[in-house]
């Protein structure tokens, strides 16, 4: 029996049949952030060429109920049991199941301070004396 594409049937034409929407992150409904309470920490493994352990949390969010499994950044500190975070979309390249990042530096999950680059990634706060670049066009331009 025929598939109704080798019948030539054209079922946005015959049907009217609209395409659902897709979204990676699903469980955020929209909002580029939800916050959310750690149920449980655990270590995952990556995916066949990599080899490590990496921190995982399985988070309940307060707005819907979702629960949902994100990945810890960084070294370090974890947060505990029953913490408040911050949870964003974004996947672990070689973790399977895992499509949500914590956000570190928000609410109870602290941030890392022995960073210096991709400071923002860590929630690290901006070192003391530390002046921003400035471009070389500018450089010449004393401002009053």
């Amino acid at each position: 029996m025929p598939t109704l594409s080798q019948k030539g049937i054209n079922l946005k034409k015959t049907y009217n049949i609209k395409k659902k929407n897709f979204s990676r992150t699903s469980r955020l409904d929209k909002n580029p952030q939800l916050k959310g309470v750690v149920t449980r920490l655990t270590i995952m493994t990556p995916k066949k060429p990599n080899s490590a352990l990496r921190n995982i949390a399985k988070v309940k969010l307060y707005k819907n109920n979702r629960r949902l499994i994100g990945r810890v950044p960084g070294i370090g500190y974890l947060p505990n049991k029953y913490n408040r975070v911050l949870v964003e979309g974004g996947r672990a390249n070689d973790l399977p199941t895992v499509r949500y990042t914590l956000i570190r530096g928000v609410f109870d999950f602290a941030s890392l301070y022995s960073k210096k680059k991709r400071r923002s990634v860590y929630g690290t706060p901006r070192p003391e004396g530390y002046t921003k670049h400035v471009r070389r066009c500018f450089r010449s331009i004393t401002y009053v």
